[in-house]
């Protein structure tokens, strides 16, 4: 039964992530975006810095959390495993040009990431208990006023729900007990009982909470793990050219991983880049439009640029400090006693190894692991909650942080092969609808983007200003008149 299972999710995850489908609709989604927001991502991206990492609010904007915490919740949703075994796969599969294509995938999924935390604040309505309740489950219906709005905000919620247990719970405790257990010899229900009261104490709090937790420690574990990384690459600095001239010759080549077959051709190179790219960012998926959703800002056009920085500090700088340091290093050609290719889940703990000296660099990548994978579930219980209470309303949202609390000690415990299979076709699934309905309001995006941008062009506008500018315009009105308003749907 099992393995009947496995089986099967294992073609729906292939079919899902593969050339045909998820792929090809992530890059062109991102590319169609670029285009018509006229490059936004590399136009605005020094403001965008400026307003999240250094004002990181909006005096006197509605909102739940400062748009700074609104972008740590969802760097710390994002910021994960996929950042140091996501990129080892690439790499070990798809050969030194998957991180080329690792790039290209953020750099077009910024234009992704802006549209979907834009949309998430245009559409954001406030809930029972106050809080600003928004992301795909919200704008899919609202901004596609029919029944093919209301059908791919059902799906996205569904499946949002389904990935959160998954990918954003039981698979990320795993690798905390998993490498815990391993680097230190800690057992696993030990790490399953201090994580569960851990994130039970989080949660309990609601976003707020999360916003002020993700908000202190996702700097300090980005900053631990790149300064780790940036020593080795300055250790081997003479290394790094020949590193991006492999790069950028195997992105349009291709070459073969450790001599295999595998990564021998471009499409492999293409494919696992992209995919890993995306497992690593999330753009495209709609997850991080719940978190801007609940940020304090002065207008949608700012929290989108904000949230937009989330997916170039994730691949242009995380991804790229593991993929650098472990093609200078030269681990990805290593093999083992047998002559295979070591596995990809210790290739980045290998290259830390050999580029620090004595134990740290096991012990930086057993810790960033764990910080990382900590980091992740916190930002997933806020998405499933805000997904299980368009469902069934605020009342679900209680039991659903218990649950979703004992679920982390399950994941600690349990070996989850069915369940990382599982993560991907449900992660793959929840991209589709939102995906979809980027392509049908990227009219609007852009019209209203570039109304804003026309007087904000720095992103220094106050409070004041922006409302005396914005006045008379019916899509300004539409959303401070909605945005308080209870949610209808």
């Amino acid at each position: 039964m099992i393995e009947s299972i496995t089986a099967f999710l294992d073609a729906a995850s292939g079919f899902i992530w593969g050339p045909w489908l998820l792929i090809p609709l992530l890059l062109g989604t991102g590319l169609y975006l670029t285009i018509r927001l006229g490059g936004i991502q590399f136009v605005r991206l020094g403001a965008a810095l400026r307003l999240g990492l250094f004002r990181r609010r909006d005096p006197d904007a509605e909102g739940d959390i400062s748009q700074f915490q609104a972008l740590t919740t969802a760097l710390a949703a994002t910021v994960g495993t996929g950042n140091i075994v996501g990129v080892a796969t690439a790499i070990a599969i798809g050969g030194p040009g998957a991180l080329f294509w690792m790039w290209i995938t953020g750099l077009v999924g910024m234009a992704s990431k802006y549209s979907e935390a834009f949309l998430g604040v245009r559409f954001r309505t406030t809930d029972s208990a106050g809080e600003r309740n928004g992301g795909p489950q919200q704008y899919l219906q609202r901004g596609i006023p029919n029944v093919v709005g209301k059908f791919l905000g059902l799906a996205f919620t569904i499946f949002a729900i389904l990935a959160s247990f998954g990918i954003g719970n039981m698979t990320q405790a795993n690798s905390v007990s998993a490498n815990l257990e391993s680097s230190f010899s800690i057992p696993t229900w030990v790490t399953g009982i201090a994580l569960t009261i851990f994130v039970f104490v989080v949660l309990v709090g609601g976003i707020k909470s999360i916003g002020r937790v993700t908000a202190g420690f996702v700097p300090i574990m980005i900053v631990f793990y790149v300064v780790g990384a940036l020593y080795i690459l300055i250790a081997n600095i003479g290394d790094v050219p020949a590193a991006f001239g492999v790069i950028f010759h195997d992105a349009f080549t291709g070459s073969a991983a450790a001599g295999g077959f595998a990564g021998s051709v471009l499409i492999i190179a293409i494919q696992y880049g992209v995919a890993r790219g995306i497992f690593s960012n999330e753009s495209g998926m709609g997850s991080a439009a719940i978190a801007a959703a609940a940020a304090q800002t002065s207008h949608p056009v700012r929290q989108g640029l904000v949230s937009m920085t989330q997916t170039f500090i994730d691949t242009i700088i995380v991804v790229s400090m593991t993929g650098l340091v472990i093609i200078t290093t030269g681990v990805y050609t290593e093999t083992d006693d047998g002559g295979a290719q070591i596995d990809a889940s210790i290739m980045t703990g290998q290259a830390f190894t050999h580029g620090l000296p004595g134990e740290w660099g096991h012990w930086i990548v057993t810790v960033a692991l764990a910080m990382f994978a900590l980091s992740t579930i916190l930002g997933w219980s806020y998405y499933g909650e805000r997904a299980i209470e368009r469902l069934f309303g605020r009342r679900s949202v209680m039991p659903f942080r218990v649950i979703f609390t004992l679920v982390v000690f399950v994941g600690c415990t349990t070996e989850l092969e069915v369940v990382w299979l599982f993560s991907d076709v449900m992660n793959g699934l929840m991209a589709l609808p939102n995906l979809i309905g980027l392509l049908v309001l990227s009219g609007l995006i852009a019209r209203e983007t570039r109304a804003y941008l026309k007087h904000d062009p720095k992103l220094t506008a106050s409070q004041a200003e922006i409302e005396k500018f914005m006045a008379g315009d019916p899509s300004w009105e539409e959303w401070r008149r909605t945005e308080t308003a209870p949610a209808k749907l």
